[in-house]
């Protein structure tokens, strides 16, 4: 079976002026050895790495800008509270916001989700009704609005996946009822790669009047996101996953949907007046933005969005491609590797099983040659119950991986089977 030749891709061209080599220069941690061997990453579906631009400004805000935002008329804290709308407003544009006023600043997806939950759901959302969500879905993505649906008495319905790892979508449409309430869903699968095809269900949702959310922690590093276009009511992704600091992401909401929503936390900043009898809340985005905020990480956030647009993710996006239509037919030619998740659009991601080898020793083994690929159910277990496999190996690529690393992949997995068959 030829997955490529059945997906029907469509080639991609990147430009002559893309050079990896120039690009893996700027992230110093690929030049690590691993038990004497070259670091070969392939794990940025889990968190992506630094490129020193990011880096350096990091450093530079820790060294010359550093207080906190918001209160006080010093030059520091009036330089550090710039710098921190000046990160959201560089978020506003790569999404294509309408204000800057729409971003607001998580601790990263889960918590863009959370927010959501807690500040439409558990307001909005009541007994009887449902939640429609995916096979595909990332834990961070089912968890909290089982968690809901506990508390209000409401139900979750699921779409279901073919065998390719892509939704079923004539089961998607026929889960719309009256007391449909919220879709959420995953943009690109992180167990699978598949791309989902959101605008139109985001489309066939508001049919319905149906509001929807999208998990974009694996679409944004990889394919260009414009909320205005997809229409979706809400966005959400991390820093840590487009070469950025972890511990910061964002969420993306039409400013009319958060302005109805009440807050996730309370505390200083979020508010405009406190009284032991009241309180009244500050406008968007700080009502939803409690307490002291990951300033450095939301700068290093914005430098990250600076690099990676530097570079440009139509450019990402076909160079990607490349890697993944190289990695698919090598590891297609081996006996006994199975690819799981052959979906026709595709992001950068193989999740693999080897016949007779658990996916835990397979990456143990590939650790030995310095070769880093992530194992176990990538906080998908439902997709792992789909095609009854416990757990899959995952080798995931970004930009500044290059086609010999996917050669000491394919190596790698030759010597698993010396190993252990």
């Amino acid at each position: 079976m030829n997955i490529l030749a059945e997906a029907s891709l469509e080639p991609h061209v990147f430009s002559s002026t893309f050079n990896v080599e120039h690009i893996r220069a700027d992230f110093p941690i690929l030049n690590l050895e691993i038990e004497g061997k070259p670091l070969v990453y392939l794990d940025s579906a889990a968190s992506s790495q630094m490129p020193q631009p990011v880096i350096d400004r990091l450093i530079r805000y820790q060294t010359t800008q550093h207080a906190n935002i918001n209160r006080a008329v010093y030059y520091l804290s009036e330089v550090a509270t710039a710098e921190y709308q000046k990160a959201r407003c560089k978020l506003q544009q790569f999404v294509n916001a309408r204000e800057d006023r729409e971003i607001i600043f998580t601790s990263g997806t889960t918590d863009a989700i959370n927010l959501v939950m807690h500040g439409y759901g558990r307001k909005f959302i009541q007994a009887d009704d449902e939640i429609i969500l995916t096979t595909l879905e990332h834990h961070s993505n089912i968890v909290p609005w089982q968690m809901l649906a506990k508390e209000k008495g409401a139900k979750i319905r699921v779409v279901p996946i073919n065998d390719a790892g892509e939704l079923d979508i004539n089961a998607y449409q026929k889960l719309f009822n009256a007391r449909t309430k919220f879709v959420s869903l995953i943009h690109v699968s992180n167990a699978l790669g598949t791309i989902n095809p959101i605008k139109e269900m985001i489309a066939y949702a508001h049919q319905h009047d149906v509001p929807v959310l999208i998990d974009g922690a694996q679409a944004a590093p990889h394919i260009p996101i414009d909320v205005q276009e997809l229409d979706c009511d809400f966005y959400a992704f991390s820093a840590h996953k487009l070469c950025g600091p972890t511990g910061v992401g964002m969420l993306y909401g039409k400013a009319e949907m958060l302005e109805r929503m009440q807050p996730f936390k309370g505390g200083g900043d979020m508010i405009a007046s406190v009284t032991f009898e009241e309180t009244t809340y500050a406008e968007i985005p700080h009502k939803f933005e409690a307490g002291t905020p990951p300033i450095a990480a939301a700068i290093g956030f914005g430098a990250a969005v600076d690099y990676i647009s530097s570079i440009g993710l139509e450019q990402i996006a076909a160079y990607e491609y490349d890697l993944l239509s190289y990695a698919t037919e090598r590891m297609m030619a081996i006996p006994g590797v199975k690819i799981i998740g052959t979906a026709a659009h595709k992001a950068a991601v193989i999740s693999f099983t080897i016949e007779g080898i658990h996916p835990h020793d397979i990456g143990t083994i590939l650790n030995e040659d310095g070769i880093a690929v992530r194992t176990g159910h990538h906080c998908a277990q439902p997709v792992m119950r789909r095609f009854n496999v416990p757990a899959t190996s995952r080798a995931s690529f970004s930009f500044y991986n290059k086609k010999t690393e996917i050669d000491a992949l394919i190596a790698g997995i030759k010597t698993v089977q010396k190993v252990f068959l």
